[in-house]
């Protein structure tokens, strides 16, 4: 069953009641076409450690890259391929019994269009809603973890029920500030403003009383001018009309009743006829009457055609400056009435108005209090528990802190600043972890930042591009680890060059190219076990042996790790 596209909050909001990714969402299939090399595949991902492996050029950068533009990421002309006009990528997201359809096409001319469920949606918000789905960690790219502004989202989220409840009753305390202070915010300036203010609604009140419009004015103003500016027209058909009534007509019908009158009394048929013919020469004979007054009634009035279109002119400029119709003009009016009425009463209200507020601003500053000591006390425990992966990750004098610094004005999560920092090697200062360059160490600080907030991370599906640049040995062994920890709660996607981590795979994908004439293009395959074990032992030493397939299956023992 398909969600329909304006119910993507209320499926956003079930996402982020539980942690296991077949409830909460995961890709199904990802459809990519005309992108570099890639000329039309499909990829039916899977719950759990999904890997991709294969040739160097063959396109799993190509894969990855489809999904950022699926994200809301930028696009480069460059990557639509060659001599095609535009590419497209598609994904289905599955939520239980659930489908979400979102694709975006790109034309060679730079024109997108993005879909949700078949509905338009702009970039802006294709990333707004994919970046609560799919979480892309590569060498470039901006992750949530790595804006600021998310950390004590995240902080709050791994802290759990003890802040919660506090963070629930602060907010609805947040709320009434915020509309005391949108209050507050309407005195209009100071008393200058003020009465510059006062001085054009009262304007306003006295352009619109002075016209004294009246309900329907306009349509019978618009309807005598029409008579009075077409009178010589009108009265030459009434004439006319009149003229062929009494001159032809009227004669030729009384001439007619005396014919029939003379054979009524021979038959009831005859009498009948008689007594229509009679009632048709009486109603013409009204209705000539009536055309004769009705040109009586026309006339052409130069100073009162005048007086009216003046009178029209007036209310077409009312309209232009407060309303479509004389309804809403005079709506208008009761409307700044009352701004009136408000705004010379304002001072008693505005000072009732910070009475409340200095009360309210206690209120929440204890909150804020509360909450800064629990998150004081819970950060050092994070700090520890991500140090500790860190260490794992044989990162063995990193340490990972939380900073937390007092802000000036209250906002939604209160008064703290959070900032995730990090020391990375002895003697270094801690830095803040947004400023970490890309390498090894990124990839690593990355992971066990990932593998404690799994518990609480609300993003379903965590893609990791080359996750393992810059390793080997015993830190590639911890990595694989890790991240098989993570796909037990999380959909992951996994691009590795790595054969400790690709034997972790619960589904390995193997991606080629192959080439004609013309054209190259990317194939992928979903290997079964047997072929598993042997691009395992591919990629460990360059070459397929008995020696490395060995070592493959026993890589492979360690699957379930």
């Amino acid at each position: 069953m398909q969600t329909n596209v304006l119910t993507k909050i209320s499926f956003i909001d079930n996402i982020i009641q539980t942690n296991v990714c077949t409830e909460v969402g995961m890709i199904g299939t990802l459809h990519i076409k005309n992108i570099g090399i890639i000329d039309e595949i499909s990829i039916e991902l899977n719950d759990g450690f999904n890997v991709l492996t294969g040739e160097t050029g063959a396109g799993k950068t190509l894969i990855i890259g489809s999904l950022q533009i699926l994200a809301g990421g930028r696009f480069s002309k460059d990557m639509i391929r060659k001599g095609e006009k535009n590419s497209f990528v598609e994904m289905s997201i599955y939520k239980e019994d659930e489908t979400i359809i979102v694709s975006r096409e790109i034309n060679i001319s730079g024109k997108n269009m993005c879909k949700i469920n078949g509905r338009m949606v702009t970039v802006s918000e294709l990333k707004d809603f994919m970046k609560n789905i799919v979480d892309i960690h590569g060498q470039k790219d901006n992750q949530l973890i790595l804006e600021q502004k998310s950390h004590i989202t995240f902080l709050d989220d791994y802290i759990g029920e003890k802040i919660q409840y506090i963070k629930s009753e602060y907010n609805e305390k947040y709320k009434e500030y915020k509309n005391i202070k949108e209050e507050i915010d309407k005195n209009y300036g100071d008393d200058k403003e003020k009465q510059r203010k006062l001085d054009l609604l009262q304007y306003q009140i006295n352009e619109i009383c002075d016209a004294d419009l009246k309900k329907d004015e306009e349509e019978f103003i618009e309807e005598k001018l029409k008579m009075m500016q077409n009178s010589e027209t009108i009265v030459n058909n009434l004439e006319e009309a009149n003229y062929l009534f009494s001159e032809n007509i009227l004669p030729a019908l009384e001439k007619s009743l005396r014919k029939i009158d003379k054979i009524s009394s021979y038959n009831n048929d005859y009498e009948n006829l008689r007594a229509r013919i009679e009632s048709s020469f009486y109603d013409i004979e009204e209705i000539s009457r009536d055309l004769s007054g009705n040109k009586a009634d026309i006339y052409f009035d130069r100073d009162e055609i005048n007086e009216l279109e003046k009178r029209f002119d007036l209310i077409q400029d009312l309209k232009r400056k407060y309303g479509n119709n004389i309804e809403e003009i005079l709506n208008y009016k009761n409307k700044i009435e009352k701004e009136i009425f408000d705004i010379e009463n304002l001072e008693e209200y505005v000072q009732k108005l910070k009475g409340q507020l200095v009360i309210l601003e206690s209120e929440m500053r204890e909150l804020c209090s509360k909450m800064t000591e629990i998150r004081m006390k819970e950060s050092k425990r994070l700090s520890k528990e991500i140090t500790s992966e860190l260490k794992d990750l044989e990162m063995k004098y990193a340490e990972f802190g939380v900073k937390i610094e007092e802000k000036e004005n209250f906002e939604k999560d209160g008064l703290d600043r959070i900032e995730f920092m990090i020391k990375t090697n002895l003697g270094e200062e801690e830095k803040s972890l947004i400023k970490i360059a890309s390498g090894g160490e990124m990839s690593r600080i990355m992971l066990a930042i990932k593998k404690v907030l799994a518990t609480v991370d609300k993003v379903p599906v965590l893609v990791f591009d080359e996750i393992d640049t810059g390793i080997s040995g015993i830190a590639a062994k911890k990595v694989g680890e890790k991240i098989k920890e993570i796909s037990k709660t999380h959909q992951v996607i996994c691009v590795t060059h790595l054969a400790t981590i690709a034997a972790k795979g619960d589904y390995n994908y193997f991606i080629s190219k192959s080439a004609d004439e013309s054209h190259t293009k990317t194939n992928i395959k979903l290997l079964d076990e047997e072929e598993t074990i042997k691009e395992i032992a591919r990629i460990s030493t360059g070459e397929i042996t008995e020696i490395s397939l060995k070592h493959a299956k026993e890589l492979r023992k360690s699957k379930v790790a």
